[in-house]
C-alpha cells in the first residue's frame, strides 16, 4: 500500500495533517475520527493521537478536535461528493472505498416502520479501516484443504475478531481460484456481504482472490449462496462470519448441490463452537472436513490448529 492511496482519502486541503499517519501506510490499521476529540490511528496494533500539525503523538493534544464540518467534508469527498449514490451502503453503516479500505460511519438514525433503519444522518463518527493483503499468509496450511484425491474439502476457519480470519479467508480464495502444488485451479464464487474479501469497488475486486473467482459483492449470505449456485455454478463457495441458522441451512443447501465449501465463523475454539445452537447439527452431521482455529499470541496472529472432521489434531 502506498501513502498516495492514504492522501487520498481526504480532501486536497486536509492532507498536509495526514502526510506523517501515511507515511506508515505499510503499517496503519485504522483512522478513527469522531468530533469534538483528536483524531487516532492504529499502527502495529498501537494508538497514536494526532495533532493539529498531524504528528503522532502518544498523548492526547491539545486544540486538535474535529469540527462536525470537517467529518461531512470528509465523509463527502469519501463518497466522491455524492452521498447519495452511497446511500444504501451508509444506511448499513459503512461503505468500502477504492481499494477495498472499508469506512465505518455512526450518527443519529432515521427509522421508518417503527424499527427499520432507513439511513442515517449527523454522521458524527467515522473509522476508516485500511484493507492490507498478505499474500502466502494461507500457503502453510494449505494442505490441508484437501484429500488424497487432491480435491478441495469442506473447510471452517474459527478466529476470535481481530485475529485475521478474513485475511486469511482472502488468501485461501486466490490460492484455490489460481491453483498451487496440492491442486489445479478451480471456480469459487464468494458472497462479500460487507465487501471485505474481495473489496470490490463499482463491482470490481480491489484485492487479489484469484482469476477463476467470481464475486456477488453487498449480497446476504443466505441469498447470495443460492444465486451463485444457480447463476455461476462455483466448485467452491466462500463466505464470511457464519452467524445464524439461516446461513446454516444456505450451507447446507449449497453442499447438497455438489460445492465444496469455505466459510468462516467467529470463536476461540472448536469447543466454543460446538456449543453454539445452529452449529450443533452441522458439526454432529460431518459437513466440515476441516477445522482451522486462529488465535493471538503477543500480539501476533498464529493457528491454534488445524483438526479433521470428528475434532482430531491433522
Amino acid at each position: 500500500m502506498r501513502e498516495e492511496e492514504v492522501l487520498h482519502m481526504f480532501p486536497e486541503a486536509m492532507r498536509g495533517r495526514w502526510l506523517m499517519a501515511a507515511m506508515q501506510a505499510d503499517r496503519l490499521q485504522e483512522i478513527r475520527l469522531r468530533v469534538n476529540v483528536p483524531a487516532t490511528v492504529m499502527i502495529d496494533n498501537r494508538e497514536w493521537f494526532v495533532d493539529a500539525e498531524g504528528r503522532l503523538v502518544d498523548r492526547q493534544p491539545q486544540q486538535a478536535e474535529n469540527k462536525p464540518e470537517d467529518l461531512e467534508l470528509i465523509l463527502k469527498h469519501l463518497c466522491q461528493y455524492s452521498i447519495y449514490a452511497f446511500a444504501d451502503e451508509i444506511r448499513q453503516g459503512f461503505l468500502t472505498i477504492q481499494g477495498g479500505h472499508r469506512v465505518g460511519v455512526a450518527g443519529q438514525v432515521i427509522l421508518e416502520d417503527g424499527d427499520r433503519v432507513r439511513n442515517l444522518k449527523y454522521i458524527r463518527y467515522i473509522n476508516i479501516r485500511i484493507a492490507h493483503e498478505i499474500k502466502g499468509v494461507s500457503d502453510s496450511i494449505l494442505s490441508s484443504l484437501y484429500n488424497k484425491d487432491r480435491q478441495v474439502v469442506n473447510t471452517l476457519l474459527i478466529s476470535p475478531p481481530g485475529c485475521g480470519k478474513t485475511t486469511m479467508l482472502r488468501d485461501i480464495i486466490r490460492n484455490l481460484s489460481n491453483g498451487n502444488e496440492y491442486g489445479d485451479g478451480v471456480n469459487v464464487s464468494v458472497v462479500d456481504e460487507r465487501s471485505e474479501i474481495a473489496g470490490s469497488y463499482l463491482g470490481i475486486a480491489q484485492n487479489d482472490v484469484g482469476i477463476r473467482t467470481d464475486v456477488l459483492d453487498g449480497c446476504p449470505k443466505r441469498e447470495g449462496m443460492m444465486m451463485l449456485i444457480r447463476s455461476m455454478a462455483p466448485q467452491v463457495l466462500a463466505v464470511d462470519e457464519l452467524g445464524n441458522e439461516g446461513d446454516i441451512q444456505a450451507l447446507q443447501m449449497a453442499s447438497g448441490c455438489g460445492c465444496k465449501l469455505i466459510a468462516t465463523i467467529h470463536g476461540s475454539s472448536l469447543e466454543e463452537i460446538q456449543h453454539k445452537k445452529y452449529m450443533r447439527n452441522v458439526i454432529a452431521d460431518g459437513l466440515f472436513d476441516r477445522y482451522l482455529v486462529l488465535t493471538k499470541r503477543n500480539g501476533c496472529c498464529e493457528i491454534e490448529g488445524i483438526y479433521d472432521g470428528d475434532g482430531k489434531t491433522v
